[in-house]
């Protein structure tokens, strides 16, 4: 069954009197509990992809179900109902708000959907524990290392039990040792259930995923299935064929 369905969709740019075709004519279905990447050169339109998805923008063409709700006409009132019910964000620079501490910031997103504060924080801290940031709670995002925010991320992206989660460039901001840790945790969210969409530039990343779609020029060029999770040599094998 397709968590998200995706159909004809477009998206143009426009500024300096040049329009830029950031989506043209995508068709996408992702299963619920499965894991894509979306990978592309600079400009081949893969955020933008992601952020329609998740209700995070529209485009000007095609339509976009997700998790049952049809996504074309919503207003940005009801956009907002669905990033809340239905998604959790990971993002490359974390987005932590910087006054509030680790737990505030891991609890906003569940007393912004009703929950009473004190529930907000029983389940902030059990994430948090779960994560291995526990000790950290009382800490701000500031006194973190990349990877512990990028952890907190993902826990405040967790809270609400979205249908799913998606990571733009989750990486991208981390060492490697700190990436793969962040990867291995995404990985693990997956395979208990959790649906992944994720963007990246990086093929040991992209690895994580079940499946890696190829986009070049606002189109998607290609897919693969990762058989043999972790190991980037198949994805490397298509980039080199897509570039040559």
């Amino acid at each position: 069954m397709a968590l998200i369905e995706a159909r004809g969709l477009r998206k143009t740019y426009s500024g300096d009197g040049v329009d830029v075709r950031a989506l043209d004519g995508v068709d996408l279905d992702v299963g619920a509990g499965e894991s894509v990447a979306i990978m592309g050169p600079s400009g081949s339109g893969k955020s933008t992809l992601l952020h329609v998805l998740g209700a995070l923008d529209t485009a000007d063409e095609g339509s976009v179900m997700l998790d049952g709700r049809n996504l074309a006409g919503l207003g940005r009132a009801d956009l907002a109902d669905v990033r809340r019910e239905s998604v959790g964000i990971v993002f490359q620079f974390f987005n932590l708000v910087p006054v509030l501490t680790v737990l505030e910031n891991v609890s906003l997103p569940a007393v912004l959907d009703g929950a009473s504060e004190s529930g907000a924080r029983e389940r902030a801290e059990s994430l948090l524990a779960q994560l291995g940031l526990d000790e950290e709670s009382s800490k701000l995002p500031a006194q973190l290392s990349g990877g512990e925010q990028q952890r907190a991320a993902i826990a405040r992206a967790l809270i609400n039990e979205p249908a799913v989660v998606l990571a733009d460039e989750p990486t991208g901001n981390l060492d490697r040792t700190s990436g793969a840790e962040v990867m291995a945790l995404l990985r693990d969210v997956n395979e208990r259930g959790q649906t992944l969409v994720l963007v990246t530039h990086d093929p040991a990343v992209a690895a994580h995923a079940r499946r890696v779609v190829f986009m070049r020029d606002g189109k998607l060029e290609d897919e693969i299935a990762v058989t043999g999770r972790g190991s980037p040599r198949p994805i490397l094998a298509k980039l080199a064929a897509l570039e040559g």
